[in-house]
């Protein structure tokens, strides 16, 4: 199973970057696929989930993320997203994507492994 986060930089606050997630290894339709980031000197946390096709692809997002973070998916091709707008330096973080058959691994972040991430830096 592999993760592979991409799409961070450098962005002014106010600004927007997305984030894409390949997934490869893994029945990518069946699995829920979460966003998590982890910031200097701080733990890693999740930041948006998007269940599964069967699950009906519900969403889900940690309050600072809402109204400004949409996560979303193209089984097609394997890829999930994660559009982030209004950014502000407190999102300044590594990114991680990672996937699970259950919702409960996603929130609790149980994972053998995990890509190297994307950095994302908001400047003020």
């Amino acid at each position: 199973v592999q993760l592979q986060a991409s799409g961070g930089g450098l962005v002014q606050a106010g600004g927007s970057l997305r984030l894409s997630c390949a997934g490869s290894g893994i029945t990518f339709s069946a699995s829920a696929i979460g966003w998590y980031r982890q910031a200097p000197g701080k733990q890693r946390e999740l930041v948006a989930a998007i269940g599964s096709v069967t699950s009906g692809g519900k969403t889900n997002y940690r309050d600072s993320a809402k109204g400004r973070f949409i996560i979303s998916r193209d089984n097609a091709k394997n890829t999930a997203y994660l559009q982030m707008n209004n950014l502000t330096p407190d999102d300044t973080a590594v990114y991680y994507c990672n996937a699970a058959n259950s919702p409960f691994t996603i929130l609790k972040a149980d994972f053998d492994s995990w890509g190297p991430g994307t950095l994302v830096t908001v400047s003020s």
